[in-house]
């Protein structure tokens, strides 16, 4: 099958409907496979997944860099969004820095890993709380203006900073971690985004795979995985959790497919301003992804969903006590 489009924002952006978030290519989960990774993003582009999320600071660097060797001639198929606002100290990010004249600096070196003369959607990847937003968005409007950047994005905003954001230069797309495992968003972030027209892309839509059923205890992760400081891997949370899961799969054996594609098909059946990003670096992977475009959800299906896997059944934060302090919330 190939995907569908779906439009995020009301400025003209235009993507497949189930994108590929690219971090795991180049850290966190596991060692890295050029060549596998490589043939990935290739399948994605004959599948019409055409929207590759990175940043600066996945590496660092080192993934913008694998997309630019990737798709360097393909780069009129693909939709690259990358990210700004790290602070580096050599290749150790130690803060945060979305001063203008960082922003321009930085989209100057993401360019150039990207072997590209244009950033189809550039995010600040963190609001700066030292930055006053509006002096962020007005940035990237110049960029925009010059062509260096096509569309505007906010990564993990809350709405005082999308609505002054939005109003300085058009928001495209808010990416933010929303699945059914995680719901923060639903009460005030999503009706704002539809107020404005901002469209949702959400990472971590597997639930950090909990909702595919392939997961171990943190400990059992090697050194250097994130899923080794995830909270909800831990102890009890971690038991909670895998039990708080099984109506997933139990929506997915009475239809035959597999966990993962059911919670990529709520969040398709959500609104067609959503555009979720699983990560994979495997083209087995992205392609039984990309099929769970094609899943049908009924209205009870999805209460179902929408019943059992509300914020009060998760156990455990979502990250780390010192990175939560770093969403806008």
């Amino acid at each position: 099958m190939t995907l569908s489009k779906r439009k995020l924002g009301s400025q003209g952006l235009e993507v497949g409907s189930i994108g590929l978030g690219c971090m795991g290519m180049s850290q966190s989960y596991g060692p890295a496979d050029e060549k596998e990774s490589i043939a990935t993003l290739h399948r994605a582009l004959e599948l019409g997944c055409n929207l590759f999320d990175t940043a600066e600071n996945y590496g660092p660097f080192t993934n913008e860099a694998l997309l630019g060797r990737a798709l360097k001639d393909r780069r009129d198929q693909a939709v690259i969004a990358t990210k700004f606002g790290s602070r580096f100290d050599g290749d150790k990010i130690v803060g945060m820095d979305s001063r203008p004249e960082n922003i321009v600096r930085v989209v100057e070196g993401c360019l150039s890993r990207l072997q590209t003369d244009h950033i189809d959607l550039l995010y600040q990847h963190r609001v700066d709380r030292t930055v006053p937003i509006e002096d962020v968005a007005g940035t990237v409007g110049n960029l925009v203006n010059q062509g260096k950047v096509l569309y505007f994005g906010l990564s993990e905003a809350g709405i005082g900073n999308i609505r002054r954001a939005h109003a300085v230069h058009p928001v495209s797309a808010l990416q933010s971690e929303y699945s059914l495992w995680e719901r923060n968003l639903e009460p005030a972030i999503i009706p704002t985004l539809r107020e404005l027209g901002i469209g949702l892309v959400p990472f971590c839509p597997l639930g950090r795979g909990f909702l595919t059923g392939e997961v171990k205890r943190a400990e059992e992760y090697p050194e250097g995985d994130t899923r080794r400081i995830d909270p909800r891997y831990q102890g009890e949370n971690y038991d909670a959790n895998v039990k708080a899961a099984r109506v997933v799969f139990d929506v997915a054996a009475s239809k035959d497919v597999k966990p993962g594609q059911i919670a990529l098909a709520w969040l398709l059946h959500k609104g067609d301003h959503i555009v979720p990003i699983p990560g994979t670096k495997r083209r087995a992977y992205l392609e039984e992804n990309v099929a769970a475009a094609a899943i049908s959800l009924d209205s009870a299906e999805m209460q179902k969903l929408d019943d059992a896997l509300t914020s009060g059944t998760i156990s455990g934060n979502r990250y780390a006590d010192w990175i939560m302090a770093t969403i806008d919330r």
